[in-house]
Formats: C-alpha cells, structure tokens, sequence
C-alpha cells in the first residue's frame, strides 16, 4: 500500500496543476472536517460550511488582492484560520501565518517584509497590528454569494510564506509551493502509525501559526479527511489539555517536546490516544520510557524544518525505535549524511535533503545569498548534525551547537537527555564556554524542580557516571528560565552568548 502522497512506485503523486484549496477541500460537504473547542464548548464544522467560510473570504480578497501577493494570517487555531489560508489559496496569492504571541516588532519585521497590505484576523489581532496592515476581521466577512473558482495554480507556484522561528539568527522568509502539502502527507501519516483509520481524530497544542501547527497537522488532516480539533492554548495547561483529549474525542496527537515535558513533570496519564508524534528536538530515551508508561505508546518522533519538513520519522506499527535515534527517512525524501565536499558519508556529517522533496521550499523571500548557502550541489543543508546507525539517523546537534572539546566533538543533545533523567533538573541547556586549554569546555545551565535542590557536583557525577567521561559538564548554572523561542525551542545561540560573556568577565 502507497503512503499518501506517493504513487506505487514510491515517486511524487504531484499532477501539473495543484492547489492546495481544493486538495483540502475535496471530501463529502457532510464529512465532519473542524471539532472547534476554542471555549471549551465543541462546535462542529462540516467540509460544506467551511467551503462556504472560504468562498466567503475569497470573493472578498479576489477585489483586493492578486494573484501573488501576500496576504497575512494573525488567527490561533480556529475553523476561520483555516479558512483564511484556503480562501487566500483558492484565489492564487500567498498566505503568511503570523503568531499572536509576536510583539509589535516581531510582527512589523514579517509583515514589512513579506509586503502585506491585508491581515486576516480577529479583534484581539486587530489590536495587535495597529497601523502595521489594513485588518479583515474574518468572521465579519460576508458569506453570500456563488461559489469562486479555484485559481489555476502548479505545484510550484508560491502559495505560502513562513518564516522561521529565530533559533540560529534572524527569521527568515521560507516560500514554498502548492506542492508543500502532498510533501507533508506521508511523514504526517508514518508519525501517527498510518493516520487516516476508523476514529482518527487529530489535534496539537502547538499553534497553527507554524508549519508543525499548519502543516503536521491542520491541512493534512483536512486532506486526509480526518477530523481535527481547533483548540486554542495560550499557554500550556495539562488539565486542560486532558478536557480537550476527552472532549474532542482526540486519538492522535503532536505534542512538542516541551509540552511533554510539562505532561511528565505533572505525571499525567493520558488515556485513549491511539498514536503520538513528537518532532521539534530530539526527547531521549528517558521521555520515549515515559511515554510508554504514561501513554502505553511510542511516542513516535519525527525530523524536518520550516524550509523542508517532515523528511525523517519514527513509525512504531512500522519498525522498532532505536533510542537515540530520530528514525528512518520518509518514503519519498532522499535524505543523507555528507562531508564537506557534498559527499555522502558514514562517519559524522551534515545532515541534508536532495532536492526534489515535495516540502521543500522554493527560496527564501528576498535573500538569494541566504539561499544559495542553504545548498551544497544537489543537497539543502539542514543546519544539523548527525551520523548514520544503519538506516537509522541520530540527530547529533545542530552545526553551530556541536561543542569541540580536547579535540573531541560533542553534541550537546545527549548531555541534555541524560540531565533531564535527573529528577531535580525540570530543564536544562548545554552549549560550549570558549576555553583557553581545551578550545571549549561543556557547560550546562540547568532550571531545577520547584521545591527541588541539586549541586552542581551531583549532576556533574550524574552524567559521568552515565556518558562518556569527556562529555560530562565542567561547569553547571543554575537559571530560574531558560531563553526559549515563542515555539518552546531552548535558544541554545543566548546561552553561548552568556557564556562567552562569562569567559571575558
């Protein structure tokens, strides 16, 4: 059996003329396509009323906007997000996902950028733009009239513009086709054990403002034909969390790294779920022990970034874990590891992606240097490290992560997994502190547990007793929070940063 997305033969399902509106729209109008649970009431939206949303939308921006231009989404997770994306498809422009996290500058610099004249949003969005882009309150849009034509759109024609999360330097604009959706589905399908079985039903915690939010998750299962649930969560809260399970009647889920983490640090027993995906950060082998408890599953992690996502991924109906790694490449993606001639190679490399993955970007928007350094030949650079153990990939650490030590190369990924196991230590960074002697040394700033007390001195002998000696942290600090990205990512470039003032001091 093909996964979806690929044909037999294991190539590209991808025709000549694609659009992404209509891909996400082609189930029965009666098929239940939105659970909305934003107020903790449920509200069902059919494929047929979203069709309407999305008509609504689009006979509206067809006055304004053409073909190509950019059109911005300030919405959380709701069925009027959805449709916003898909009314701006259907008409042929670009739809770029904002974070209502963002402050006023963080939104200005994405907006400004990309040339949005028109924001898609809600009041509170409204609020939030000020005199940034002219704001269309989504719901407010009139939904009379005939159904729009699909614009005659290829995979290839831009479609979306989403910029990245600003953990290695400034968010860049990462453009990608109509095709990003088909490239997305059999990654999303692996990481939940075959998505798409009798009571599937899917939801995140993590916003629809980003790719994992809209592309793992909201549009595939729409393509899928799948329920998802539209949930908005602020900010994390495991009781909540657990209503929205039950009341939804969630049986698959992508939960963040840091979400699970707070799930373990709650103790909290989740019954019901039939499949679970984590991508994001490697979770180690004490959190996939913990998930089998908590959970009874794998918790099934995948691989990938906003310029080309979902390329890697553990499947446990599929083949056995191997704990340390993030699993095996998705069918349709050539991924490999290569030295610093373009080469593939066995020992430690820069992990890449060939080029012709559907989810792949097309460019970054207005930074053809930034994308001609994303390349190296025929491969995209992911910006990570790893090494093949068979034909599955540890994650080793990002390339500007990777600490050298006494000539040693240490990833920075393994020291954190095996801190975390310590039960004081809630979360923790690890990075390397310039050093006179040995060119770094491992240093690690740790967050404890509330009311938990731990030495430097145990955590130090914690790791040496269980990782190689030359790796253990020479140094440990202590933080009350750790610099996180608005996605829950540990911003490792501030704790280097910290450090190397230290170093200076």
């Amino acid at each position: 059996m093909a996964w979806p997305g690929l044909q037999h033969d294991g190539t590209w399902d991808i025709p000549a003329r694609l659009n992404m509106a209509a891909q996400c729209l082609a189930q029965p109008a009666d098929a239940l396509a939105i659970i909305d649970m934003q107020d903790g009431v449920r509200h069902d939206v059919t494929y047929g009323a979203l069709a309407q949303m999305v008509d609504g939308l689009a006979r509206a921006l067809a006055a304004r906007v053409s073909r190509g231009d950019r059109v911005g989404v300030l919405l959380s997770q709701s069925p009027w997000c959805a449709a916003a994306h898909l009314a701006i498809w259907k008409i042929g422009a670009i739809s770029v996902p904002l974070f209502k996290l963002f402050k006023h500058n963080a939104l200005a610099s994405r907006i400004q950028d990309a040339g949005c004249l028109i924001v898609l949003t809600d009041d509170e969005g409204g609020m939030l733009l000020g005199d940034l882009a002219e704001p269309w309150i989504a719901d407010q849009v009139g939904q009379d009239g005939a159904p729009i034509n699909v614009a005659d759109t290829g995979p290839d024609d831009p479609a979306v513009l989403i910029y990245t999360s600003g953990t290695t330097g400034t968010p860049k604009g990462a453009l990608h086709g109509h095709r990003i959706l088909t490239g997305h589905l059999p990654g999303v399908s692996m990481s939940h054990d075959r998505l798409g079985q009798a009571g599937d039903c899917l939801w995140t915690p993590a916003d629809w403002a980003w790719i994992g939010g809209l592309f793992d998750v909201a549009m595939p299962a729409l393509a899928l034909g799948v329920p998802v649930v539209a949930a908005r969560m602020a900010k994390f809260d495991v009781d909540w969390c657990a209503a929205i399970l039950r009341d939804g009647g969630v049986r698959n889920v992508f939960f963040p790294p840091t979400a699970l983490r707070m799930l373990k640090a709650a103790d909290a027993r989740l019954p019901g779920l039939r499949s679970i995906a984590s991508g994001g950060e490697p979770l180690g082998a004490e959190m996939l022990l913990w998930g089998q408890q908590a959970f009874g599953l794998h918790i099934n992690e995948f691989y990938g970034q906003t310029e080309c996502n979902m390329t890697v991924s553990s499947s446990s109906a599929a083949f056995p874990a191997r704990p340390g790694c993030i699993g095996k490449p998705v069918p349709g993606h050539e991924v490999a590891v290569i030295d610093d001639a373009g080469e593939t190679t066995a020992e430690e490399g820069d992990i890449a992606v060939r080029r012709g993955s559907a989810s792949m970007m097309l460019r970054y928007w207005n930074r053809p240097d930034a994308t001609a350094e994303k390349f190296r030949g025929d491969w995209m650079l992911t910006g990570d490290r790893g090494i093949w153990e068979g034909d599955y990939l540890r994650f080793v650490g990002r390339e500007d992560d990777v600490i050298t030590s006494s000539g040693y190369r240490i990833g920075p990924a393994e020291i954190e997994d095996c801190l975390l196991t310590h039960p004081a230590v809630a979360t923790c960074g690890v990075v390397g502190k310039p050093d006179a002697l040995r060119t770094e040394v491992v240093k690690a700033y740790v967050v404890r547990k509330s009311g938990v007390d731990v030495t430097a001195r145990e955590l130090q002998d914690w790791v040496k007793n269980r990782l190689a000696q030359y790796s253990y942290p020479r140094e440990v600090a202590f933080l009350d929070a750790l610099p996180m990205t608005v996605t829950g990512k540990v911003i490792r470039g501030e704790l280097k940063r910290l450090a190397a003032m230290e170093t200076a001091e």
